[in-house]
C-alpha cells in the first residue's frame, strides 16, 4: 500500500534535522503562514550590552529554539529587550537563570571583558554557552575556557556572525567545498566599520574592556581564513595596530592589519573604524576567496559598484567565465546546526577545536601587534 503524507507531518518531521530547517526557510512565506513547530531547545539570554544578541536570539529561534528568560543589570537595555521580546521572563540574577534545570543554552553579549567569565559559569552549571564575538579577549581567559570546557564537555560557542550570518559567504563556503575554484591558496578579508561615537558606552573606547581591534573585529576575520583555507594549524607573521585619528579616546584603536600562515594556506586581514557616514550600510566588509583554479569575491554588505542593492552578493570567476550571484534567498544553517549539537552532543555548527583556534589566533595578533609610529602609543 502507497503511504500518504500529509504537508503537516511532513513539515513537523523536517524541522527535526538543521537541513530541514535550512529547507523551510527556504520556502514560500505564504505556505507556512499557520505552521508553528514544537522548540526543540529553550535558551536564556545573559547581558545584552550589545544589539548582536538580537541576531543571535534569531538564529537559535529559527534553528528550533525558545527563548525563555534573560537577565541584564542596565534597566534601558532590559527595557529595549523586553519591547523586542514581550514573552521573555525577566529574572531576578544570573542564578535564576543559571540554576534553572529546564534550560539547555545561554547566550550573552555582555561586556567582551565578562564574557568568558559568564561562560566558565555556565559550563559548570551543565549548560551550552553561545556568546557574541569577542567571546574572550585575553589568553589567560582563553587557557581558563578551554580547561573548564575539557572537564565539562559543554558547548562554548562564539558568533562569528560575519560567516554564519551572510547569506553570500554561507554560498561561498559551498562554493569552496564544492571545488568550483580548485585548491584554495588565500584569503583577504577586508572588515571596515562605521564607529559612531556618540551611540557607544563607554567600555567600547577602553581596550581592558574590549580586547583590542584585532582581538576584536577581527575575531570574524580569523574563523574564514581558518573555514575557508580548511587549516587547522596557523601561524601569525605579522600583526600592527594603532589610532591614526581618534585621539581623543587614547585607549582605542581604530586600525589594525595581520598576515597569517597557515597549513593549508595564507591570509591577510585588515580591520578598521574608517566607514565613511556617506555609506548605506556601517561597512563594505569584502571576502576574497583566491584559488588554483579561480577566485570568489564575497561583497557582504553592499556592491558599491554597480547597481545592486542591500547586501549578500557573490562573484565567482573560474576558467569558464564569470558569474555573479545573488545569495539573499540563500538559508542560513548555523542556528538549526547548533541545536542539532546541543541535541546530540556533536559538532556540525563549527567544531570546538576551531572556535578556540580562531579566538588564539586573534588573541596572539592583538598581543604581539607593532604599534604604528607615526602616532605615540598610549600609556
Amino acid at each position: 500500500m502507497k503511504k500518504i503524507f500529509s504537508r503537516r507531518s511532513f513539515l513537523a518531521n523536517t524541522t527535526t534535522t538543521a537541513a530541514g530547517v535550512a529547507l523551510l526557510s527556504s520556502l514560500p512565506k505564504s505556505g507556512l503562514a499557520v505552521f508553528r513547530p514544537e522548540p526543540r531547545i529553550r535558551f536564556s539570554v545573559i547581558n545584552i550590552n550589545h544589539s548582536h544578541i538580537y541576531g543571535m536570539i534569531n538564529a537559535i529561534t529559527r534553528g528550533g529554539g525558545e527563548l525563555v528568560s534573560v537577565y541584564a543589570k542596565e534597566p534601558d537595555l532590559l527595557a529595549g529587550f523586553t519591547r523586542q521580546f514581550p514573552k521573555a521572563k525577566v529574572a531576578q540574577s544570573e542564578n535564576e537563570i543559571l540554576e534553572d534545570p529546564s534550560i539547555q543554552l545561554i547566550m550573552s553579549s555582555g561586556i567582551p571583558d565578562e564574557r568568558a567569565p559568564l561562560g566558565i559559569k555556565v559550563m559548570k552549571h551543565g549548560k551550552d554557552y553561545l556568546v557574541d564575538k569577542p567571546g574572550i579577549i585575553t589568553l589567560e581567559q582563553l587557557a581558563e575556557v578551554r580547561k573548564v570546557q575539557k572537564d565539562t564537555k559543554r558547548i562554548y560557542s562564539i558568533m562569528y556572525s560575519e560567516r554564519f550570518e551572510n547569506k553570500a559567504t554561507v554560498k561561498a563556503g559551498e562554493l569552496v567545498k564544492s571545488g568550483a575554484i580548485g585548491t584554495v591558496i588565500q584569503t583577504a578579508i577586508l572588515a571596515p566599520h562605521r564607529m559612531s561615537p556618540k551611540t557607544r558606552p563607554d567600555w567600547f573606547f577602553d581596550k581592558k574592556r574590549f580586547g583590542g581591534i584585532i582581538c576584536d573585529i577581527g575575531s570574524h576575520q580569523f574563523d574564514q581564513f581558518l573555514y575557508f583555507t580548511g587549516s587547522t594549524q596557523a601561524e601569525v607573521i605579522a600583526s600592527q595596530v594603532g589610532n591614526l585619528h581618534n585621539q581623543q579616546y587614547p585607549k582605542f584603536e581604530d586600525f589594525g592589519d595581520v598576515m597569517l600562515r597557515g597549513n593549508n594556506g595564507s591570509g591577510y586581514i585588515r580591520v578598521d573604524w574608517f566607514t565613511p557616514d556617506g555609506l548605506n550600510t556601517w561597512g563594505d566588509g569584502r571576502l576574497t576567496i583566491l584559488g588554483t583554479d579561480g577566485f570568489i569575491e564575497v561583497r557582504k554588505n553592499t556592491d558599491i559598484a554597480s547597481d545592486h542593492k542591500g547586501g549578500n552578493h557573490l562573484y565567482i570567476v573560474d576558467q569558464k567565465g564569470t558569474r555573479y550571484i545573488d545569495c539573499n534567498q540563500e538559508p542560513l544553517p548555523f542556528g538549526a546546526a547548533l541545536v542539532d549539537d546541543i541535541l546530540n552532543r556533536t559538532e556540525t555548527a563549527m567544531t570546538q577545536d576551531h572556535c578556540f583556534l580562531a579566538t588564539e589566533l586573534a588573541l596572539k595578533a592583538q598581543k604581539n601587534a607593532q604599534w604604528i609610529k607615526n602616532i605615540p602609543k598610549p600609556a
